[in-house]
């Protein structure tokens, strides 16, 4: 299930339940030091040093935790408690290069402003360039709000316990954070808080998409028409069709430019290749549609976007738009209960909203909320750094999966593709919001299996490995 994101009160009423059924908050830091161990090893190899900074409050009694549940690895514990003293410890500590180090210095309990000795610890830290393990928040980080308390830790990657806080989602955060990653199984009781705003968990896609019936065909599994490529920008044609085949839907049919039909065909072999009219009339088969990626050569709006935006109006077959036709959406309601869903970057959503991409990062809740309101409740992906995908109202979900080297042209092409593939599938758009939530995941998940692999990947190894991650 999706874990919501919740703020320090209510994590703080949570522990309280827990405690009246009679868990031990014993139990509860000896769990959450074996989670933290669990990362430590994924984030080292056999041998290697780990630095543990442990502070006097819980959050250093989790950090010591660690030490019952790594055997393999060298552990040196530095308890600090009076900064001024402790510094030079610290410096000399790390001085023997950890491999890692792990943050439990403050909690999300902390509410006041650092001192100075605080802020050259934390400095130190920093300054070492030593990836850092944050046990629940980086320690100088306001879980509510994301801001500093006059200094944070720069985390690799922070291990946030039961559920995130709403401050760790905020675009200022994100520097100190680092990757999010959720400790559920901890002890705690299930949780009792709700939220709109909620954390996509892997475990979300156990079986799905589901198993397909034996005696299927392609006509079972839909036909997705591409409207994609022009003069200049023919490769998100590509892109976009091979993502929307890993999708597997029964056929794809891109249609494109004239002007670089000779090109895609070329490239493409089970998709079928067409060139655009600009009546843009599909085949009876066509169950979904896709328009927008590599749109953007001089020209192709003055043909296209008059039937796009008649289209989006009047279809009742699912719609995804992306990349140039965004600009030419039509405000206002569509048909009811038709699929729609946009793939925004920040820029473009910026451009939706006639504001700036610092605005829209500033508050990307309510930057989603206000560009599916305006185009009539559409499917909102509102791309970057924790994808959010949801709608004017009910819920949104945070997506975590993903890293930096997803920022490479065409991986926006490649998302699109797919989760249109997707939707073409009669069976996957009854419910359309788990399936667009799976895409989003699937297309950062391969991108993590992919960094894992190699460094140097590319969007094209992008395109063939997404759909492939359980």
């Amino acid at each position: 299930m999706p874990v919501p994101v919740i703020n320090l009160a209510q994590m703080r009423e949570w522990e309280r339940a827990t405690w009246v059924t009679g868990q031990t908050e014993a139990e509860v830091i000896r769990r959450v030091g074996q989670q933290i161990a669990a990362h430590a090893q994924e984030l080292t190899q056999s041998g290697d040093l780990i630095l543990i900074l442990a502070g006097k409050g819980h959050n250093g009694d989790d950090a010591r935790a660690v030490v019952e549940f790594l055997d393999d690895r060298k552990i040196e514990i530095l308890n600090v408690t009076a900064p001024g003293n402790d510094l030079a410890a610290l410096r000399s500590a790390l001085l023997q290069k950890p491999a890692l180090i792990v943050d439990g210095l403050f909690g999300i309990g902390l509410t006041r402003a650092l001192d100075e000795d605080w802020k050259k610890v934390i400095a130190a830290v920093n300054a070492a360039k030593i990836p850092v393990l944050a046990v629940d928040i980086p320690s100088g980080l306001n879980a509510d709000t994301g801001e500093q308390f006059g200094a944070a830790i720069r985390a690799a990657v922070t291990l946030t316990v039961g559920a995130p806080k709403i401050g760790m989602l905020a675009a200022k955060a994100w520097p100190f954070v680092g990757r999010l990653e959720v400790a559920e199984d901890v002890g705690l009781i299930p949780c009792p808080q709700q939220s709109d705003l909620n954390w996509t968990q892997p475990e979300d896609f156990q079986n799905f998409p589901p198993p397909r019936p034996v005696a299927g065909h392609k006509g079972s599994f839909g036909h997705l028409a591409i409207v994609a490529g022009s003069c200049g920008f023919h490769g998100a044609g590509v892109l976009t069709s091979r993502a929307a085949q890993r999708a597997q839907p029964g056929l794809v049919t891109l249609f494109t430019d004239e002007k670089v039909y000779g090109t895609l065909a070329a490239q493409l072999q089970a998709v079928m290749v067409n060139i655009w009219k600009p009546k843009l009339k599909f085949l009876n088969s066509t169950s979904a549609i896709l328009i927008g990626p590599g749109l953007a050569a001089p020209g192709v709006a003055g043909k296209l976007k008059a039937p796009m935006r008649k289209l989006w109006r009047d279809s009742q077959l699912p719609m995804v738009v992306d990349a140039s036709a965004l600009d030419w959406l039509p405000l206002g309601e569509f048909q009811t209960n038709a699929i729609r869903v946009i793939t925004p970057h920040p820029g473009e959503a910026a451009r939706l909203l006639q504001t700036t991409a610092q605005t829209v990062q500033a508050d990307r809740v309510k930057s989603l909320r206000e560009i599916s309101k305006s185009l009539g409740h559409c499917w909102v992906v509102l791309k970057g750094h924790q994808t959010l995908i949801g709608r004017s109202t009910g819920e949104i979900f945070v997506n975590p999966s993903g890293n930096p080297h997803l920022a490479q042209g065409g991986s926006g092409d490649v998302l699109a593709g797919f989760i249109a593939g997707l939707l073409a599938q009669p069976e996957l758009s009854v419910d359309a919001g788990k399936t667009i939530r799976y895409a989003v995941w699937q297309h950062g998940a391969a991108a993590d299996a992919l960094q894992a692999r190699s460094t140097n990947w590319i969007i094209e190894d992008l395109a063939g490995k997404i759909g492939s991650v359980c």
